[in-house]
């Protein structure tokens, strides 16, 4: 009868029923984290990485192959291997027909975009052409002028590109 408190009203003996529930609502359990086993794990990780990291001052030695102080020149990785074949433009009026093209070097100048072509294709190493200059990989820059028509210049792009040449690109605008 350890349920079975008695309770006294008007000098009778009143016996009240306590419940199992009730009796674990009066015992409130306390919540608390116990932290030892996250320190113990803590510590044990921070010496499994001191162990098994290794130090070395080798890991930061990387070998470079510099050219020598004593060569002539230095030598620029972006610089090309042969001398690119250099085209220039220029509009001189308003019509299609009004530009002028220039080649560097020793060469017949040529006074369209199809005698570009042709020039091209005639220079070009290959199996039709016996007197071939360039690979088709050469590169050929194109320079147009400020004042020069977008249209003459993607003109003398499309000739080299006729002529199966295959590094191409746009310079500056002198």
């Amino acid at each position: 009868m350890a349920d079975q408190a008695p309770n006294v009203v008007r000098g009778e003996a009143v016996i009240e029923h306590v419940t199992a529930r009730q009796r674990r609502a009066r015992v409130r359990p306390r919540i608390s984290l116990n932290l030892t086993p996250m320190i113990d794990v803590t510590f044990l990780l921070l010496v499994y990485f001191m162990v098994a990291t290794q130090f070395k001052l080798g890991e930061e030695i990387y070998r470079l192959d510099l050219p020598e102080r004593g060569s002539g020149r230095a030598a620029d990785p972006f610089e090309l291997d042969e001398e690119p074949l250099r085209i220039k433009i220029a509009t001189i009026g308003v019509t299609p027909d009004d530009y002028r093209l220039r080649i560097e070097g020793p060469f017949e100048q040529p006074q369209s975009f199809d005698e570009l072509h042709d020039f091209l294709r005639g220079r070009r190493i290959g199996p039709e052409s016996v007197g071939g200059l360039f690979e088709t990989d050469h590169p050929i820059i194109i320079e147009p002028t400020r004042t020069t028509s977008w249209q003459h210049a993607v003109g003398a792009f499309d000739a080299a590109a006729r002529a199966r040449f295959t590094n191409i690109t746009m310079g500056r605008a002198g």
